[in-house]
């Protein structure tokens, strides 16, 4: 077998002493659990570690995994410019990925490297490894907006890749987990994160990794997540073995969740084929609307639907990846239920990024609701938080508009270029007027 072990490992900037300045002692069981797993990672004497973080370039439609000889990143965003970093990359397995994923049909690869820089997802974990491990090369792997499916056969493919090349590899998903732990934390409280971690950590420490996909997406957005996708990915390379799994450590004393878990494998095992559970498993969750919608049967408004007016995004997927979303920035219609109906529509039918939704996709769309609040003006893209207020770009006669809390959008930048993109402001455009405001999210 290819793949020699396996770490989940979080990502918090402040685990490093020259960015916690000793808040990291906060979260003493956690650096502790790292050490281990950086030496349990070297110790392996793996000619290759994947790394894949959640914070490297995210698209919607496509895996990307970072070209090139090597890469250079700093903490200098986190304030510690003088903790540096250089990688080496194994070029001859990135390039057998991409050919490989070509071949399936896997939309992978090397394209669109607009971050070569190594981001803070890359960089904690090998702040550790580097102790004790000087020349492993690397191969940094992104995300993507498609299923949890796809993540896991990218991750099959990687280790099936490896073996056909001989090349001994180890994996480190990194990835933080709930953000939304505790009132008093930096993106607030809901009951799903507290709840998401209890279950990620039970499935991460029994290594039944088929229960990663059990997890609705829904669910998934409501606890802020940040690494169930990366270790999807990890799992993918484990397809098929029987594995050895010791949790290390968990805490969320700022409102985040670290996990540390270790994975062995220890020979084949063909009860572990995960992927060809993944439809059974889904299907238990999957939402059945009748047609037409319950927005047609006045007996499922409620008051409040009809008393209020406001904006409205509506949001449609399909196993995790999006299928269609059209919104209003104000209300349009009568009343938000009004402007759910008509957005809805919109969303399954004129979407100009996607075909219409089909008959056969009904049952297994997801939905989710964002009612705006009203628009607030701000002086600064410093009173903005991307996890909780949207915002809205406008320059003249053009606008663009995101939503808060999006998977793949973390700093406030980024919120604002692609609001920016949105209106077709280019980036070195200033004068700029910024709204930020509120929604509530149903699902």
């Amino acid at each position: 077998m290819a793949i020699l072990g396996a770490v989940q490992v979080p990502h918090p900037p402040l685990i490093l002493p020259e960015v916690g300045h000793g808040e990291e002692k906060r979260i003493q069981s956690t650096i502790d659990a790292f050490e281990r797993a950086a030496k349990f990672i070297a110790d392996l004497q793996p000619d290759t570690v994947i790394v894949s973080s959640p914070h490297s370039i995210l698209y919607s439609d496509y895996f990307h995994i970072s070209p090139g000889p090597s890469a250079k990143g700093s903490m200098a965003q986190f304030g510690a410019p003088q903790v540096k970093f250089t990688v080496v990359y194994d070029e001859e397995l990135v390039r057998a990925v991409d050919a490989a994923a070509k071949q399936a049909g896997i939309p992978a690869g090397t394209l669109g490297n607009r971050q070569p820089e190594l981001d803070h997802g890359t960089m904690v974990p090998l702040y550790f490894l580097a102790k004790y491990c000087k020349t492993c090369k690397i191969v940094r792997l992104a995300l993507s907006g498609f299923s949890l499916k796809e993540h896991y056969r990218v991750g099959m493919l990687i280790a099936e890749t490896a073996e056909k090349l001989g090349r001994k590899i180890a994996w480190i998903a990194s990835g933080d987990l709930s953000h939304k732990l505790t009132r008093s934390g930096p993106y607030g409280y809901n009951a799903a994160g507290p709840e998401y971690d209890k279950k990620i950590m039970d499935v991460m420490g029994s290594g039944n990794f088929a229960e990663l996909f059990s997890f609705k997406d829904t669910f998934l957005e409501e606890a802020a997540e940040c690494g169930h996708r990366s270790f999807v990915l990890m799992a993918g390379a484990l397809d098929g073995l029987a594995v050895k799994a010791e949790k290390l450590s968990y805490e969320g004393p700022f409102g985040v969740g670290y996990g540390v878990t270790l994975f062995t494998p220890t020979g084949a095992d063909e009860s572990r084929h995960f992927l060809s559970a993944y439809d059974t498993i889904r299907g238990r969750m999957h939402y059945v609307k009748s047609k037409g919608g319950y927005l047609r049967s006045p007996q499922h408004i409620i008051p409040e639907m009809t008393a209020q007016k406001a904006g409205v995004f509506v949001s449609l997927k399909i196993r995790g990846a999006l299928r269609g979303c059209i919104g209003t920035i104000g209300p349009m219609y009568d009343n938000v239920a009004e402007e759910i109906r008509h957005n809805a529509i919109s969303a399954c039918s004129r979407d100009p990024r996607f075909t219409p939704v089909l008959p056969d996709e009904l049952e297994e769309l997801e939905y989710s609701v964002d009612v705006l609040g009203p628009m607030e003006p701000i002086s600064s893209p410093a009173q903005l938080d991307v996890k909780r207020y949207g915002v809205l770009v406008t320059k003249g006669s053009r606008s663009g508009l995101l939503l808060p809390n999006l998977p793949g959008v973390d700093t406030i930048e980024q919120q604002v270029d692609i609001a920016k993109q949105k209106a077709g402001i280019r980036p070195e455009e200033s004068g700029c007027e910024l709204k930020r405001f509120e929604v509530i999210r149903h699902f």
